[in-house]
């Protein structure tokens, strides 16, 4: 639908399809022009979505009262005229169509009407309330920059650029939502991001038809490869240093408005065990924390499994001092050890999950208090013995050290399926699970890249940044399995001076 000539045809047609409602404003007004007769014009906006400042010192102002003392001929329409000479915001625009406009509307912007003109200015005045730039709540470092992304758009797009100076970045926005009109961009670097990559994440976007995009959590679920697997394949991130880590790699950055972690493409179980800290400390040190990191992992996903197998079908493999604690601590215990794993593991579950829903200070007492005094109540009553507390304490600490989220959701429910499994069959079942999760994984892809890359395929190049960290010298390419255009990350010649100067001392 078009807008009409009559200004108040177009205002009842507005307040109409906006349902009148109580935050919907309407500011009519009458400009005085020495040249043109009196005209009728009317913004509309809705409050609180707006900087009320800006609409008056901006817009008001200069057409109710210093458009007066304007003495030139208008040599263009009057629309142009007020757009180009009158108003002092640097962002306006033209609409004719009512779906456009009561989008403009409804995503911040101001709305002018000009009585006589089938043409409406929308003026980009936006200036709601929102959440300022704070420190990691989800991806801490100890040496790194502390600022990560907040709800708006805008200001995540700001902590990109500052860090990324690059004339290629490209920030293409796409709308999305029937009923929401979510913003969602679109981010990468023109000319070393693959295009058959940039073309395949725009597709899935495209396609996505919802209500409403809250997060990046629905995005992320709409377009990636493998709904049914528990191991997420999109790399999710709060950090723009990460973000910006991921795009100079040949990666696309997706990120919603309203929404405070930004999703990268493609994704492995390699980069989304690497923390953004790997690359700001010398090379020994990061290698040790991911040796760690690695081992923590493992630790987290198999040792329960490993206690049950152990204990109810092969006790016989276990040194014979260590079977005989073991054996003491379990004298009176009513359950088998499967049981009692399943048993803690769930305890645990539940306090992890009661202290990230309570307030930040009862959530800590809770997770710690809880733990202590659950654990010591249960071993005190013969439920379970010490040393499965041990075992659990062990997991959900081990467990802690992966850095991201999403990926440990992953693990803790496979973990789950390995302790089932490993309760029928003991070491037999527990290592036809491993086969079988190791199966899976390599069968993951990630926008046609193995979740397994470098190890499956095996790549030796990439497993220069992988398990164990070359120093920055040497990581003088990309990593191949984005297929970046450009594959040089640093020039060549920076270790041939290195080497010619210690030739020559």
């Amino acid at each position: 639908m078009k807008l009409s000539k009559r200004i108040e045809q177009n205002i009842e047609t507005i307040k109409h399809e906006l349902q009148n409602s109580s935050d919907l404003v309407l500011r009519e007004f009458d400009l005085n022009f020495n040249q043109i007769p009196k005209i009728h014009c009317a913004l509309f906006y809705l409050e609180a979505m707006v900087s009320n400042s800006q609409v008056t010192n901006a817009i008001l102002q200069p057409l109710m009262h210093e458009i007066r003392d304007f003495d030139e001929r208008v040599s263009t329409t009057f629309i142009k005229f007020i757009q180009e000479s009158a108003l002092t915001i640097g962002e306006v625009g033209e609409e004719t169509e009512l779906d456009k406009v009561l989008l403009s509307i409804m995503t911040g912007n101001v709305i002018l009407l000009i009585d006589g003109a089938r043409t409406a200015l929308t003026i980009d005045v936006k200036g709601w309330k929102h959440r300022g730039v704070e420190s990691p709540q989800t991806e801490a470092v100890i040496r790194g920059p502390r600022d990560s992304f907040s709800e708006p758009l805008t200001i995540n797009l700001t902590l990109i650029r500052r860090r990324l100076r690059d004339p290629d970045l490209v920030f293409e926005r796409i709308t999305l939502g029937k009923r929401g009109h979510n913003d969602i961009v679109l981010a990468y670097i023109k000319n070393l991001a693959h295009p058959d990559l940039i073309a395949e994440v725009r597709k899935r976007l495209q396609k996505i038809e919802v209500d409403v995009i809250l997060d990046s959590g629905y995005v992320e679920q709409i377009i990636e490869d493998d709904w049914w697997s528990p191991f997420n394949t999109l790399q999710d991130s709060e950090r723009p240093d990460e973000v910006v880590a991921g795009l100079v790699e040949g990666r696309v950055a997706i990120l919603v408005d309203n929404s405070p972690f930004a999703l990268l493409v493609p994704a492995t179980l390699n980069s989304q065990m690497m923390s953004p800290e790997d690359y700001y400390v010398r090379w020994p040190a990061a290698n040790f924390i991911r040796i760690i990191r690695f081992i923590a992992s493992f630790v987290a996903f198999v040792t329960p499994s490993l206690y049950i197998s152990l204990v109810s079908f092969h006790p016989e493999m276990i040194p014979t001092q260590l079977a005989l604690s073991i054996a003491a601590t379990r004298d009176g215990i009513p359950f088998p050890s499967y049981v009692e794993a399943l048993m803690m593991e769930l305890s645990l579950e539940l306090l992890r999950e009661a202290g990230i829903r309570l307030p930040g200070a009862i959530g800590q007492t809770i997770g710690i208090v809880g733990g202590l005094i659950i654990g010591d109540a249960a071993v005190r009553a013969g439920i379970v013995s010490p040393i499965m507390v041990i075992v659990v304490a062990m997991t959900a600490i081990a467990g802690f050290i992966i850095p991201t989220y999403t990926l440990s959701f992953g693990l803790r429910i496979s973990r789950f399926f390995l302790m089932i499994i490993s309760s029928l069959l003991g070491l037999y079942g527990l290592t036809l699970g491993l086969l079988l999760m190791l199966g899976h994984l390599a069968t993951l892809t990630s926008f046609g890249v193995s979740y397994l890359s470098p190890w499956a395929p095996l790549n030796i190049h990439d497993l220069r940044d992988s398990i164990i960290r070359s120093p920055w010298h040497r990581l003088k390419h990309r990593p191949q399995y984005t297929s970046a255009l450009d594959p040089t990350r640093q020039a060549t010649h920076t270790s041939k001076k290195r080497k010619a100067k210690k030739k020559q001392s």
